[in-house]
């Protein structure tokens, strides 16, 4: 049997091995367009910001690793422009045919806009990257406009900061990071405002009208599907690939994985699109293992993520209570200030957010912002949703508490006692 897999980062690769391990004797061969295969593409903002030196930092594995411990044929610089799913035929750029009996599509996103600027950039691949620190060093522009206020956006500007630029963020909305959360950005807008960076609300931005010496167009994406629909693949409401549990499309034998395909959001119900990588590789190993003859199932997504804004964590999960709203549910929301450990340990402030609904009483979602602390807090959420925790069974969880790492009464149980009062416990 030959597995052909279209993407070679996250989903692509994932898919791959996955279906290596399961199945010994097929032959897989993995397409890429780009160059490299198997990097971090969430390291990006980080090489702009001088944190990672080069972007060969950022590669995990080559295509001789794969080929060498895994028995995966990679072919770089190779783009599929078209499936003829009843030949079983996959078509490159070029005109040349590959065959396959089972077809794993990661093809993942691309940006939403494309400009001819030569001021204008984005920060979604490693070729974008390069782009940028070559004119960053050619150049030398002191002033930089960033379009959009997502998790690219904001980690833009961070490191357009830190490199010493007079950083403006225009975003087309009151709310940062889709989350419809005013806490939340005022928290982002407050540490922005220190750290220098202008921000702008609401204010639409054409990235090519700007007045600035550089600009990151960071305005979303849109998952590379064309190819597959034309074969016949169904589109979801979201506008990218509809899949099964088992991230098979409409088309039978034909999988997808990763940026470029839907998954249902667990706290919901609902079908949603949101790229993210951790969410790739975890679609990509059950598209693998389903492509390679098993039967595994993808749970779905809560959109837990966490992103550094000039040193504070902003992390989510679940719903917002204007999304909860949104969905048919009854929300109340609870929001609290503490420290995220003793003070004598030098505990910085912490915020916390949750939601949960006033009907069931089930926990819907969580914000959680600060300096230190984010992530084992959204974690803990993020498994509380899996679970449908309710909001009591959530309150008497037993965490740990030691001076150096929290307080004796954790900020996550101090607003979930908060959230029980406004359920009317």
């Amino acid at each position: 049997m030959r597995i052909v897999v279209v993407g070679g980062v996250a989903a692509g690769l994932s898919a791959a091995s996955r279906a290596r391990r399961l199945d010994p004797s097929a032959e897989i061969l993995v397409f890429e367009k780009g160059k490299r295969i198997s990097y971090g593409a969430c390291g990006l903002p980080y090489l702009l910001e001088g944190q990672v030196s080069s972007i060969e930092q950022l590669v995990v594995y080559r295509p001789e690793f794969f080929e060498r411990e895994r028995n995966i044929r990679i072919r770089t610089e190779s783009e599929v422009v078209a499936v003829h799913h009843g030949r079983r035929e996959a078509v490159l750029r070029g005109g040349e045919r590959v065959r396959y009996d089972r077809l794993v599509w990661a093809a993942g996103a691309r940006p939403a806009r494309v400009s001819r600027s030569p001021r204008v950039f984005r920060l979604h691949t490693d070729e974008d990257a390069l782009r940028l620190e070559d004119y960053l060093g050619r150049e030398r522009p002191r002033t930089a406009a960033v379009v959009g206020g997502g998790y690219i956006g904001l980690e833009a500007a961070t490191a357009l900061r830190a490199r010493g630029l007079r950083v403006r963020l225009h975003h087309d909305a009151t709310t940062l990071l889709n989350r419809e959360d005013p806490w939340v950005t005022k928290r982002i807008v407050e540490r922005l405002e220190q750290c220098g960076v202008e921000v702008r609300l609401n204010e639409p931005a054409d990235p090519e009208a700007l007045d600035a010496g550089l600009v990151i167009d960071a305005t979303g994406l849109r998952p590379n599907v064309e190819a597959l629909a034309e074969a016949g693949a169904a589109l979801g409401r979201t506008g990218a690939l509809a899949v099964s549990e088992r991230m098979e499309t409409s088309l039978s034998g034909v999988f997808a994985a990763g940026d470029c395909c839907e998954a249902r959001h667990i706290v919901s119900g609902r079908d949603v699109w949101i790229p993210l990588g951790t969410t790739a590789n975890r679609m990509g190993r059950v598209a693998g293992a389903n492509a390679a003859g098993g039967r595994e199932r993808f749970e779905g997504v809560a959109g837990t993520s966490i992103v550094r804004v000039a040193g504070l964590a902003v992390a989510v999960t679940g719903l917002s209570q204007q999304q909860a709203r949104r969905e048919g549910f009854s929300p109340v929301e609870a929001v609290v200030e503490g420290r995220e450990k003793a003070k004598y340990f030098f505990g910085r402030t912490i915020s916390v957010q949750l939601v949960a609904d006033r009907n069931s009483r089930r926990l819907l979602g969580a914000a959680v912002t600060g300096d230190e602390g984010v992530l084992a807090r959204i974690n803990t959420v993020a498994a509380a949703l899996a679970a449908r925790m309710d909001a009591e069974t959530f309150a008497g969880i037993d965490l740990a508490y030691a001076p150096p790492y929290s307080t004796v009464t954790d900020p996550l149980l101090v607003c979930a006692g908060q959230l029980l009062r406004l359920l009317g416990h």
